[in-house]
């Protein structure tokens, strides 16, 4: 009898390697007594000659405050990430990622000038709202869509109106958007 023959496949490229990049800046912070953060890690409004501050656009979604920061964030992450790797493909996935992080960055900056932002939540929103779209076809709005966005965007709205936190709700918002306009023009061109 023949013993199957296992490996493990590296099967989501970006996914993966974001997640991996997110835990050498969190290894990175720890080494670096929080250092990093602030130079790397985080988006702030800094002046726009400091080429740092280009970078943190996107750098910033690498950067957690903790262990349970970043473990929320690439749960979901991990879990949807595949699926959308395979179904959009990776380097669609990776812009999708980019825009989405830039674009919850520059908000950030210029509508929160005194608060710094880091994490991926604003790409997991992206992902949940985008997962919502999967299986669609040209001209539908799926209702699993109409619910997520509900659940999950309601409740940060809801959270970002009454929660006193260190939470931004923005970004959740921002990305779970970013994911539900890629989601509409993505099944809009697969007529």
């Amino acid at each position: 009898m023949n013993k199957p023959n296992i490996k493990i496949t590296y099967n989501s490229p970006v996914v993966l390697s974001f997640t991996l990049l997110s835990l050498a800046a969190l290894i990175t912070e720890r080494l670096t007594g929080g250092r990093a953060t602030g130079l790397l890690f985080s988006v702030y409004r800094a002046p726009l000659s400091d080429p740092l501050t280009y970078l943190r656009l996107f750098t910033h979604v690498l950067g957690h405050a903790d262990i349970s920061h970043y473990m929320g964030n690439f749960t979901v992450i991990l879990l949807v990430g595949p699926m959308l790797e395979e179904k959009y493909g990776g380097k669609r996935l990776l812009a999708m990622i980019m825009v989405t992080a830039a674009v919850t960055g520059l908000l950030n900056m210029i509508f929160f000038p005194g608060t710094a932002l880091l994490g991926a939540s604003g790409i997991a929103f992206m992902m949940i709202l985008l997962s919502s779209y999967a299986n669609s076809r040209s001209g539908e709005i799926p209702l699993t869509l109409i619910f997520v966005a509900a659940l999950y965007l309601g409740t940060e709205i809801l959270n970002g109106i009454f929660a006193s936190d260190n939470i931004s709700q923005t970004a959740h918002i921002i990305g779970g958007l970013c994911g539900g306009i890629f989601g509409w023009i993505i099944s809009g061109r697969n007529k």
